[in-house]
């Protein structure tokens, strides 16, 4: 972790007028070609949420901004993310997981089964591990959406929240769409437009 100097950052302002707002959130939503990593998952016969979603993390850890965190009225930069992804159980309700990140694939998957292992075994809704050093993340395989709102608690939060839709398919073409909401204290359009570009490019990588 290092705390970002509040004093030499350029967005100082930004950050203290958006922090005093009652709802300093907000949020977009785009769409991806999941083409390649759909192909690559079913080939490699692996999980296709597991791949798109490593290379979301891999997006998310290279996009500064979205590391940040707010901690006793600083900014931390947390510099490893890692994934709290809802795994459904078979009846239909949902445990939050806490999934290691790791720049391997296999390694990042072998975490997220571990994850899924432990929450189809128990009825917790939080993982034993938690804390500001993930983000959360929902798939929504059902419902093809172009918009997305999350739930907020009232209280400060700093942790981006994400939300995948349904794949569609468009002649050869796999599209989801992808909503990410975050303070606007610590994120600027900008670089959610840099997130979304290398969020698509990891998925092209294969």
């Amino acid at each position: 972790m290092r705390e970002i100097v509040l004093n030499t950052w350029n967005r100082k302002q930004h950050f203290e007028h958006f922090k005093t707002l009652k709802d300093p959130y907000f949020a977009v939503t785009f769409p991806l070609n999941v083409t390649k990593a759909y192909t690559f998952s079913k080939e490699n016969k692996i999980s296709f949420f597991g791949v798109y979603l490593h290379d979301c993390m891999k997006a998310i850890n290279s996009t500064e901004n979205l590391r940040y965190r707010i901690v006793d009225e600083k900014v931390i930069d947390f510099e490893t993310i890692n994934a709290s992804a809802t795994i459904m159980r078979a009846d239909k309700t949902f445990g939050f997981s806490f999934i290691d990140f790791n720049e391997n694939l296999n390694l990042f998957l072998e975490s997220l089964e571990n994850e899924k292992e432990r929450i189809l075994n128990t009825k917790d809704l939080f993982p034993p591990k938690n804390g500001l050093d993930c983000v959360h993340a929902s798939a929504m395989p059902w419902l093809h959406f172009s918009g997305h709102k999350e739930p907020v608690s009232g209280i400060e939060e700093s942790v981006p929240k994400l939300a995948f839709s349904k794949v569609i398919q468009e002649n050869e073409i796999y599209k989801m769409n992808v909503s990410i909401n975050v303070n606007h204290a610590l994120v600027d359009g900008y670089h959610l437009a840099m997130f979304a570009e290398a969020f698509q490019n990891n998925l092209n990588n294969k």
